[in-house]
């Protein structure tokens, strides 16, 4: 793989911190800001709205741009929300800065997806979404657990002053890694695909299909991890430094599924979905009912990381592929599919929290939503598949 993918990398866990590190710090935000934990959940929401109306936004308005210039000023926008997120003592203005920072989150990840799609073959799409992808399952390794000790240790606005100067490298990273003229120029955008084609290509079915897999997918993954603070303090009994514990250990597993997803997305994403979506069901349920136990719920998390990011990058890349008849605007479809889900799983996830099921709740939530997405994708599963002679559509 090109070293400037590796480089993108190194931007997204910045920005994969940003999105995953409030699920430890959604306690401290509630407290510190007189709200109630479901109404401080409703940040990762907030973000994952704004990259789901950035997505698009932010690829159309870039694709006049050249892509370093495009990837170094959402770098740059993303670092100023968190230094105002940092400053202010309004939840309304937090909420503000999370759906600015997402913007400029979409935009990058739109860009930088469509950016890796030109610096590799082909059939390798799903190789170059895995690379992109490992700098938000390092963020959820090593980036998100460091940053809610440093929140435990000092306080939830020290790591936003932190996300803030990740950005810095992140930048310089982008300058020197990504050429000037790397994927389309204004030139190139005017004399080839209109963008009223690009966007025509969401009426394909196989596109609307792996998008909607993807999204439900997602949504099941952040119903439970939005929630996991109160299940492993409450219902588990373990002390709160546990939660960093947990939140490696899911970052881990989300590493090994990326990596099995870079290996098998390309050519063989029937066999993950057929294998891997009914083990994940299983896992939610066997966590709503085991987790109270503190080894079955460090045992399944790393389960559930592996397996949510092996299916939901899977189907991500296969958006990919679908939407190559869309060159600038494909990485924002991809993205799209991605927060979509991340936006509706928290939601629906919330409003659990004071019902019989309690802490629980949100984990009840994630199972049925992949029991739906495989009574959708599992009858549709040849739709899913490569055509032959054509890995890339």
């Amino acid at each position: 793989m090109p070293l400037p993918l590796y480089l993108l990398a190194v931007a997204v866990f910045a920005m994969g911190t940003s999105e995953f590190m409030l699920a430890g710090l959604v306690p401290d935000i509630a407290t510190s800001l007189g709200v109630s934990v479901g109404a401080a959940g409703l940040l990762t929401s907030a973000f994952a709205v704004g990259m789901i109306v950035g997505a698009p936004l932010m690829a159309a308005f870039a694709r006049w741009w050249p892509a370093r210039a495009s990837l170094l000023g959402f770098v740059l926008a993303f670092a100023v929300a968190h230094v105002a997120g940092a400053l202010t003592t309004s939840f309304a203005v937090l909420f503000v800065t999370r759906v600015i920072a997402a913007l400029a989150n979409a935009g990058f990840l739109a860009v930088a997806l469509s950016t890796a799609a030109t610096l590799v073959a082909s059939d390798q799409k799903g190789r170059a979404l895995a690379v992109l992808l490992s700098g938000t399952t390092v963020a959820t390794i090593a980036g998100v657990p460091g940053g809610v000790v440093l929140g435990t240790l000092l306080s939830w606005r020290a790591t936003f002053w932190a996300i803030a100067l990740l950005c810095l490298p992140a930048a310089f990273g982008v300058v020197k890694s990504i050429p000037a003229r790397v994927g389309r120029t204004p030139r190139d955008t005017r004399a080839g695909l209109s963008l009223r084609h690009e966007i025509a290509q969401l009426a394909m079915p196989r596109l609307v299909l792996v998008m909607l897999l993807g999204a439900l997918v997602n949504a099941a993954t952040f119903a439970t991890f939005t929630f996991l603070t109160p299940i492993v303090t409450d219902t588990a009994g373990l002390g709160k430094l546990w939660v960093s514990v947990v939140l490696v250990l899911f970052g881990v597993g989300s590493f090994v599924g990326v990596t099995l997803a870079g290996r098998l997305s390309d050519q063989r994403p029937g066999v993950v979905i057929a294998v891997g979506g009914p083990l994940l069901l299983l896992g939610w349920i066997a966590l709503a009912t085991l987790a109270a136990q503190p080894v079955a719920l460090l045992l399944l998390v790393f389960a559930q990381g592996t397996l949510s990011f092996a299916l939901g990058g899977t189907l991500i890349a296969r958006v990919l592929y679908e939407a190559a008849g869309a060159p600038t605007m494909g990485g924002s479809y991809a993205t799209a599919a991605l927060n979509i889900g991340a936006a509706g799983g928290p939601v629906v996830a919330a409003a659990t929290l004071g019902a019989d099921a309690g802490d629980l709740g949100p984990v009840w939530v994630s199972g049925l939503l992949v029991a739906v997405a495989l009574l959708i994708g599992l009858p549709l599963r040849r739709f899913i598949a490569p055509r032959v002679g054509q890995p890339a559509r």
